[in-house]
């Protein structure tokens, strides 16, 4: 089965993923970028802190290549990939709109989802988490509402090939 997990932030939506796949020998894909914030650190260390010693973390932004593992895989989460994703292609000042005749964020992601929409529909076991945007006011500044814009892209694509879609408020579960 492949479940996305969805919800905002500290709804409860990683521990939820986590509990899916207890008890079972897992392979934990982190594939958030790597900064020096303490902020971030202490948020890193508070999951490895949570998840059991007999799971195999992967820090990666290559999901393709880490869904090739055998065994049951979470992937924590979405946004963190993005980001990764729009640092490393220095993306952030691309047009967010599709154009033929100039390269775009949103082409980038889309040929990226693509590979990884691909690689999901090809296995089963996998638990995706990401992050549920768009259900507030319209980011201020150009990076977040290309952002939340390309996050929800992804979390639609992703949806679209997972069996059940998971909603987390406020600790609460509503499958979709």
């Amino acid at each position: 089965m492949r479940i996305l997990v969805t919800g905002g932030v500290r709804s409860g939506k990683s521990a939820h993923a986590e509990s899916l796949m207890a008890g079972r020998p897992v392979t934990y894909i982190a594939p958030g970028p790597t900064v020096d914030d303490d902020d971030w650190a202490a948020r890193v260390l508070a999951h490895q802190a949570r998840r059991p010693t007999s799971w195999t973390t992967v820090e990666t932004g290559d999901l393709v290549a880490a869904l090739e593992v055998d065994g049951p895989v979470l992937i924590d989460c979405l946004g963190t990939w993005l980001t990764r994703l729009i640092d490393i292609n220095q993306a952030w000042d691309l047009p967010s709109l599709m154009d033929v005749n100039q390269p775009s964020a949103d082409a980038l992601v889309s040929s990226e989802l693509d590979r990884i929409c691909t690689a999901l529909a090809a296995r089963d076991d996998v638990v995706v988490v990401t992050n549920e945007v768009g259900l507030g006011v319209v980011p201020e500044h150009r990076s977040g509402r290309l952002f939340r814009d390309l996050l929800g892209l992804a979390n639609q694509r992703v949806a679209a090939v997972c069996d059940e879609v998971h909603l987390v408020v406020a600790g609460r579960v509503l499958r979709l």
